[in-house]
């Protein structure tokens, strides 16, 4: 049987509902295009959608994300790229960054949800 904590980490990282842990937040899509996220849970019929402004907060958690990935960037041309000119290694930031924020996008809002359920 699964912790608590393990069940919170698989569910964020299978973007799952925070009540029941079974149903997808988010809608199949191409990765081209926005994502979809589910009014309510097809398992449990939880509300992901509770009042106009609830995601707001989630943008925090976006920027959190990318400025992490951009440091993780950064240091790994540092470290390995050291060669690299400073304005490739801003290109690569910018680039890492545009290229997982549709991740970011899905992740922050169900880490939102995990961090306030009700």
């Amino acid at each position: 049987m699964k912790t608590k904590k393990e069940n919170i980490f698989s569910g964020i990282v299978h973007q799952k509902c925070p009540n029941c842990g079974e149903g997808y937040v988010f809608e199949k899509g191409s990765m081209l295009q926005l994502p979809k996220m589910k009014e309510e849970c097809d398992q449990c019929h939880y509300r992901y959608y509770r009042e106009p402004g609830y995601f707001l907060g989630a943008m925090y958690i976006s920027y959190g994300l990318s400025v992490f990935q951009g440091i993780l960037t950064f240091l790994f041309c540092y470290f390995f790229l050291s060669q690299l000119p400073t304005l490739y290694v801003v290109f690569a930031i910018i680039g890492v960054i545009f290229l997982l924020s549709m991740k970011n996008y899905k992740y922050s809002r169900v880490i939102y949800m995990y961090i306030f359920p009700n």
